[in-house]
């Protein structure tokens, strides 16, 4: 009678097997049959000696030979060609427009976006609009280092500007002194009444700051009289319109006429790019600065760089109808390298190829070539039946990277593919 050990000893020993299914076949190590079956095929194993197993039908060898080869995480998604993101313009003063741009025209720095009551209202660069009237020396602020750095770009020597930390001392504008009307009853002549008193507060320049100082306000007065503005060396808000750079006009929804304080014209950047709509789940392995490919509707590809990445998930509209439909998306710019490749498009759906992370000459195998060991880990088979047990690494359409003794590129293994 055989002891316990005897019969452990006796029995064989099992192997499962990682079908591209993802199912997991037990493989006995003297007779290793897997028959994987369906409507048009019949794969069979070879057993130990090398020999195939004739039970049931058709017998067809399933081997495949270890490459060498890079390997990609890759996925291509549906995108929009445009102009980006429309943002709407809204006029900043009282009168009536009397001139507006043509829409598609492009506007950029220094040249007018519109005219109220005849006077252009000029565009800057900038991230800090006019948000009040820059007429005192020594006036310090943000909005002051706009007029400053678009000026300089124009080519207006706008002196010198105080250095960070300087405290500067406003002086602000006092009323002209004008004569008290007389007495009727004293008969005395009309004497001035005393000017405000300027403020004598310091106010110390910080970073970003730009001060108004006597250099910068002769600038102001030469470019308002290049531009055909009154040069007064006055600036109140809605003067200039301030956005971040060149920009392209959309749409126009006011009128010759209207009042200029309302919503005007929608614009957006002169500059092609693509937007994708992705999973929040995908977006993790994107990262700003990755290349992409661009496929185009005539077939033809352009390189990309990501250049945005949404902090914000949308839900997508539910009436588009395709799969995505009703989803919580981000938004991910892509920036085209060569916009040659685009010229003739103003706006097309495009496919977006993103891939995440490439492993360069690395061993191969076909996914099916993996047997999942029972004490954990992964072997492949070799045609003889032994087993060699090796670390995978990654997958990528069907194959999967391999390393471990024994191992090399030419190496043949049983697969189920």
């Amino acid at each position: 009678m055989a002891t316990t050990d005897d019969t452990e000893a006796a029995r064989p020993s099992s192997r499962r097997r990682v079908t591209p299914g993802g199912r997991r076949v037990v493989i006995g190590a003297v007779a290793v049959a897997v028959v994987v079956a369906s409507a048009l095929t019949v794969t069979a194993w070879q057993n130990d000696g090398g020999k195939p197993d004739t039970g049931g039908g058709a017998v067809h060898t399933a081997t495949a030979v270890v490459t060498r080869s890079d390997l990609s995480n890759a996925q291509t998604l549906d995108g929009n060609l445009g102009y980006g993101r429309a943002t709407t313009v809204k006029g900043g003063k009282a009168g009536l427009l009397t001139w507006l741009p043509a829409t598609g025209a492009t506007v950029r720095r220094g040249r007018p976006l519109y005219r109220v009551d005849n006077v252009p209202v000029p565009l800057f660069y900038g991230g800090t609009p006019l948000y009040r009237t820059l007429e005192a020396r020594g006036t310090t602020g943000p909005d002051v280092r706009t007029v400053a750095d678009n000026l300089r770009a124009l080519g207006y020597d706008v002196g010198v500007q105080p250095a960070v930390g300087t405290w500067v001392t406003p002086r602000h504008v006092t009323p002209t002194a004008t004569a008290s009307p007389p007495s009727p009853t004293s008969g005395a002549s009309p004497s001035p009444t005393a000017p405000m008193a300027p403020s004598t507060t310091p106010v110390q320049v910080r970073r970003g700051d730009g001060v108004l100082t006597a250099g910068l306000i002769a600038a102001i007065k030469r470019w308002q009289t290049a531009a055909g503005m009154p040069a007064t060396g006055v600036l109140g808000v809605g003067d200039v319109l301030v956005l971040s750079g060149a920009v392209r006009v959309e749409g126009v929804q006011a009128q010759l006429a209207d009042p200029a304080d309302g919503t005007l014209m929608t614009v957006t950047s002169t500059a092609k790019s693509v937007t994708v709509q992705v999973d929040p789940g995908e977006a993790g392995s994107m990262k700003r600065g990755d290349t992409v490919t661009v496929s185009l509707p005539d077939g033809s590809t352009a390189p990309g760089t990501i250049a945005s990445i949404g902090a914000t998930v949308r839900t997508t509209d539910a009436s588009n109808g395709d799969d995505s439909s009703g989803q919580p998306r981000l938004t991910v710019g892509i920036d085209l390298r060569d916009t040659a490749a685009v010229r003739g498009l103003n706006s097309a759906p495009v496919q977006v190829k993103f891939t995440s992370e490439t492993r360069k000459g690395v061993l191969t195998v076909p996914i099916g070539a993996l047997t999942a060991l029972r004490e954990g880990g992964y072997a492949v088979q070799l045609p003889g039946g032994r087993l060699l047990a090796v670390k995978t690494g990654m997958f990528s359409k069907g194959v999967v990277e391999i390393s471990g003794d024994g191992i090399s590129a030419g190496t043949r293994v049983v697969t189920t593919s």
